[in-house]
């Protein structure tokens, strides 16, 4: 890993509210990701289940957790269970976590070597009357790879059918909805090093750019700041292809008078920021162009005063769809006509606004949240309002990262990542100056 230890106090924290919740004599057992194969001998970059880091902070793969609060063997009510180091691994591969830096980096005390778990795993079913499974519950979530939980869950409910089986997706959704101040710390660094990507494009763009340029001048300066890499697969989209929201290809020429989406963040310790700008390929906006920006930005800066707690996500969003109605009729794009004659449950906003404002962010980008309960106080959310004009060739999407107080405003955690239109003008301004 590239990024810099995580003090264990987080995931001591986070194992002990877990634990909280469990029902008395159960256990809950969380695998990490398989390595996920391409072709050939190819794999992907590994990727850890967040859940097994959230727990555990252990980056590595074919580990194994096990919490058991009510174990008798007090040893046995935290476990961790790790490939051990051959010589062969350590040639070829590196070698793995020991059992002196998995204690280090989890805080957990009892640590086995991978192929004594079945073994450990009998003396500890004869002792548990239920246990907690994890299974992917998110509700954008739509997995068709089996994953390595996948396949234990299998295993185990053969081997050991009497057991009562409970879930873990609803504790967890609740415990990492809500942010410990370590995690915000990690989230802001993510955000730091996304702001450092963005104003070395502003000194990089120009006319007859590619956007694979700008993407891969983001990946650089991210990677020289320890960062895991982007996020989430970077969008850089200009012209047309802003009206694309899952646009992705990143492989057109960026022309004169045209406006780029980028919507772009670094990943920190598996920590995810989530940033959205529209800069103007040329280095200034047409008068048309900053009415559709700054009617985007107005309505994001409304929009996240109203995340306070208490506050339905679903309620969040009507009222944000009343201030885009309002701007896409000062803009001309809408009619009163129009709204009069809406759809209510495809409201005419929707044509130039048709996905959500906000999301739970953290360890993923799309994180753990339930949607139906109110907001609280350490929650992140992304504010993201946006206007997409095909006909204009013309897409503005604005976002940034939010920290739920429990009074007051929302903090920005990208606040000194520049927004304003005329701030961005500006510093394009004085980068090209810089060139001659």
């Amino acid at each position: 890993m590239k990024y810099d230890p995580i003090d264990n106090k987080l995931f001591i924290k986070n194992r002990k509210k877990f634990a909280e919740r469990m029902k008395p004599n159960s256990m809950a057992i969380f695998n990490s990701n398989d390595i996920y194969p391409i072709s050939a001998d190819s794999t992907l970059p590994f990727q850890q289940q967040r859940d097994i880091f959230y727990l555990s902070g252990v980056d590595q793969e074919e580990s194994v957790l096990v919490i058991f609060p009510d174990a008798p063997n007090k040893e046995h009510r935290e476990i961790l269970f790790l490939t051990e180091t051959s010589e062969l691994i350590a040639i070829w591969y590196g070698k793995k976590l020991s059992k002196e830096e998995a204690f280090e980096t989890s805080g957990i005390k009892t640590v086995y070597w991978l192929q004594d778990m079945e073994k450990v795993l009998f003396e500890l079913m004869t002792q548990a009357e239920n246990v907690y499974i994890n299974t992917n519950e998110h509700y954008r979530a739509n997995v068709e790879t089996e994953t390595r939980d996948a396949r234990f869950i299998k295993w185990l409910k053969e081997k050991y059918p009497a057991h009562t089986y409970l879930r873990s997706q609803p504790i967890l959704q609740r415990l990492r909805s809500v942010k410990e101040p370590e995690e915000i710390a990690l989230i802001k660094k993510a955000c730091n090093i996304t702001e450092k990507g963005f104003r070395r494009i502003l000194d990089y763009v120009k006319p007859d750019v590619w956007e694979y340029e700008i993407e891969a001048a983001y990946i650089h300066e991210f990677l020289r700041n320890r960062a895991d890499g982007f996020a989430y697969t970077p969008i850089v989209a200009s012209g047309y292809s802003a009206c694309v929201l899952h646009y992705i290809e990143n492989n057109k020429q960026c022309k004169s008078g045209d406006v780029i989406l980028m919507d772009v963040g670094a990943s920190y310790a598996n920590y995810s920021s989530d940033m959205t700008r529209c800069i103007p390929v040329s280095g200034k906006f047409t008068k048309r162009q900053k009415e559709v920006y700054n009617a985007v930005l107005r309505v994001k800066k409304a929009a996240a005063k109203m995340l306070v707690p208490g506050t339905i996500w679903a309620d969040y969003h009507v009222e944000v769809g009343k201030l885009m109605t309002e701007e896409l009729i000062g803009l001309g794009l809408l009619t009163k006509e129009d709204v009069k004659n809406e759809d209510p449950k495809w409201p005419a906003y929707k044509k130039y606004f048709m996905h959500g404002t906000s999301h739970h962010m953290g360890l993923d980008t799309h994180d753990y949240g339930i949607l139906t309960e109110p907001m609280q106080a350490g929650m992140i959310f992304t504010v993201e309002p946006g206007i997409y004009i095909p006909d204009e060739n013309l897409g503005i999407r604005i976002e940034d990262d939010y920290v739920i107080q429990e009074k007051g405003e929302p903090i920005n955690l990208m606040k000194n990542i520049p927004i304003e239109a005329d701030e961005i003008e500006e510093l394009m301004a004085s980068a090209k100056e810089r060139s001659h």
